[in-house]
């Protein structure tokens, strides 16, 4: 039998990607038992991945649209909310399935070898599902309020990259915290509520201070989901400066992710 000899790499955060493509196969299967697990058990199945975005609608746009008044960029108010839900959900989705993707494997994890990483950012891609049913609801509801995507629509990719990069990096610090934290799991839902209303869900970022501007581009999401406003509704355009701010807040959060997940990583085996 041929033998593996695990050696110990060295470097800031030691990635052997070349290792990563050869365990590619398990990204996918883990995905893909994530998503059936999460469809079996719930009561309307796959049909939840469409109610959930169109019900969060309905509310921010009679709370906020209807009653409030809010602005909405010059696009009916419930398209403009329905678009920000795609990267907003798949990144709630991705904290909520990622932050306990490692105690949830603990079984093979103790028991054989392959890159630990693979587990939180399997659980990010299994957000993609939902991802995609909700943008086929958004381009019906397009056709419905008559809104027409622009040549701006071309760069949606790079949006996308980005909030998967965001989603991940929180992954990767979450994942890593519950295995020696597990308060995390009740702290997670908080997060998630909290920053619904810190990101441009519900409301346009338009109406927020210009001297707050700054600090309200901390929040990786807020680049993001202007963007995808912008890409796909033809909504002003974000101030290049913000979102420059939002994607270096990004960057960091990924980057300090990985580097905490690759540190705690020796020692999931003997505390999970």
């Amino acid at each position: 039998m041929k033998e593996r000899i695990i050696k110990r790499r060295k470097g800031f955060i030691s990635i052997d990607l070349k290792e990563l493509w050869v365990y590619r196969e398990l990204f996918w299967f883990l995905a893909w038992r994530d998503i059936l697990i999460r469809y079996k058990q719930a009561a309307i199945g796959i049909a939840w991945a469409v109610v959930q975005p169109l019900l969060t609608m309905v509310v921010f746009s009679v709370i906020f649209g209807g009653l409030a008044k809010l602005p909405s960029d010059g696009v009916p108010y419930p398209i403009l909310t329905f678009t920000a839900l795609l990267p907003w959900q798949f990144f709630a989705n991705s904290m909520r399935a990622s932050s306990q993707s490692l105690v949830g494997n603990s079984a093979i994890i103790t028991k054989i070898y392959f890159p630990r990483i693979i587990i939180p950012t399997s659980a990010v891609i299994s957000g993609v599902i939902d991802f995609a049913i909700s943008f086929v609801i958004l381009i019906g509801m397009m056709g419905w309020f008559r809104v027409m995507p622009t040549l701006n629509f071309l760069f949606l990719p790079l949006f996308i990259f980005l909030a998967f990069i965001a989603a991940l990096g929180v992954g990767l610090w979450l994942s890593a915290l519950n295995v020696e934290f597990r308060d995390v799991f009740y702290i997670v839902p908080f997060l998630i509520q909290a920053g619904q209303y810190f990101s441009p869900v519900a409301y346009s970022s338009s109406i927020i201070p210009a001297q707050w501007k700054f600090w309200y581009s901390l929040n990786p999401l807020v680049g993001v989901i202007d963007g995808f406003r912008w890409c796909i509704l033809g909504a002003p355009a974000p101030d290049w400066n913000n979102l420059m701010v939002s994607t270096l807040a990004m960057v960091a959060l990924f980057v300090s992710g990985l580097i905490y997940y690759k540190k705690m990583e020796r020692t999931f085996a003997d505390i999970i």
